[in-house]
């Protein structure tokens, strides 16, 4: 495997190798979950799986808790990385770059389409911080239903969405005896630069 007449944009080659995974993908893994890793001003990093929800010539886009630990580092440190795996591919794709909130509209719309129950959920948890008990997020969870009775649920402020504009991309492939395929994409002003990598 060689990088001759590999495609030059690589959020094009993504979606070309996502594309892929969720085709391959076994019943009941979900290809879209990918590790979100983020650092604070200390450079203390922390990780966790989220869910990708839209990729286009911007980035990557998820959606969270304003509040959350993950929003706080990256209020602080609006830099973060992204890592998807796919073994049933064989393949791994990781990101990294800058990060920023996607617009109102953009949340707004995104959120109109969750299932109630999880727009509810939205308004019932204060994620991140210390849950007393159970039952006190079935009481906020009761009260939000209450709450939006009869009528649409409206998204929360403190919720919405960010969107990672890459600067550096890397595909690796799978190799026998470890001599793995690795090709990493680096933005140079508006254009990529391609090179293969050592395994």
């Amino acid at each position: 495997m060689t990088e001759k007449g590999a495609n030059p944009d690589p959020l094009d080659r993504f979606k070309e190798v996502f594309s892929a995974a969720k085709a391959a993908a076994p019943e009941g893994v979900d290809a879209t979950a990918m590790t979100l890793a983020t650092a604070d001003r200390k450079g203390r990093p922390s990780a966790r799986v989220v869910l990708l929800k839209g990729v286009d010539e911007h980035g990557f886009v998820f959606y969270t808790n304003y509040n959350s630990r993950k929003a706080f580092e990256l209020a602080e440190n609006p830099v973060a990385a992204l890592c998807f795996y796919w073994p049933s591919i064989d393949q791994q794709i990781r990101v990294e770059g800058r990060i920023e909130r996607v617009s109102d509209e953009e949340s707004d719309a995104y959120f109109a389409e969750r299932p109630r129950e999880s727009q509810l959920g939205a308004w019932a948890s204060r994620q991140s911080e210390t849950l007393p008990s159970r039952q006190d997020l079935v009481s906020r969870l009761r009260e939000a239903e209450d709450r939006f009775a009869g009528s649409s649920v409206s998204r929360p402020d403190f919720w919405g969405g960010y969107r990672l504009r890459p600067d550096w991309m890397e595909f690796w492939q799978r190799g026998e005896f470890r001599l793995h395929h690795r090709a990493a994409y680096s933005r140079k002003g508006d254009k990529w630069r391609l090179e293969e990598l050592y395994p």
